[in-house]
C-alpha cells in the first residue's frame, strides 16, 4: 500500500468490519456495491465469487480461484 501511495496512486481499502474511516492513512469503505462501481483496480489476495462481476478490474496471485 506504501509503495502505490509513493507514486501518486490514492488507495481505498475495503474492509466490511472496520468501524475507523481510515487505515493507515487509506480511507475504508464499508460497501462492496459501492467499493467496486468506484475503483478502477482492485488488488485481491484471493479472487472470490464477491469479485466475479468485475474480475476484469482484479489484479490477483489466486493463479487457480481456490487459493
Amino acid at each position: 500500500m506504501k509503495w502505490v501511495e509513493a507514486k501518486g496512486v490514492p488507495v481505498i481499502v475495503y474492509e466490511p468490519v472496520l468501524e475507523s474511516v481510515h487505515f493507515f492513512g487509506s480511507a475504508v469503505v464499508n460497501d462492496l456495491d459501492r467499493f467496486k462501481a468506484e475503483e478502477d483496480v482492485i488488488v485481491a489476495n484471493r479472487l472470490t465469487e464477491e469479485l466475479a462481476d468485475v474480475s476484469e478490474k482484479v489484479f490477483t496471485r489466486d493463479l487457480f480461484g481456490n487459493n
